[in-house]
């Protein structure tokens, strides 16, 4: 017969090593964000931030358009869902940011000298 001060120690070593085991799993899945996913990410948070006014017809994040394409990039469609996003940026007269290249951006334009 084991003592209760055992049982209760061998409980919380196997619950936390699942928790730990979860913890892993989870990091090893966010850190594979493919391209197309950075892409979703970038478009949404661009409508959340540009495309809300502060008006009382303004959707913003309650557009159904946009939920429809945070649930795709969510589930593992990235592509569809920054076609969705691309469109619905167009039909709303906002201009389409460019996708990021991972390469520092000039801050002045390219060709253009500075004065000293």
């Amino acid at each position: 017969m084991l003592s209760s001060t055992f049982r209760s120690s061998f409980v919380l070593a196997v619950i936390l090593a699942a928790g730990a085991a979860n913890t892993v799993s989870a990091q090893s899945v966010s850190s594979q964000t493919s391209p197309d996913k950075a892409r979703c990410n970038q478009l949404i948070s661009y409508f959340d931030r540009y495309g809300a006014s502060r008006g009382e017809n303004s959707d913003g994040e309650r557009n159904h358009t946009r939920i429809g394409a945070r649930i795709d990039c969510d589930n593992g469609h990235p592509a569809e869902a920054v076609a969705t996003m691309e469109k619905l940026l167009t039909q709303k007269n906002m201009e389409v940011p460019p996708a990021p290249t991972g390469l520092a951006q000039p801050s002045s334009p390219a060709g253009t000298k500075l004065q000293r």
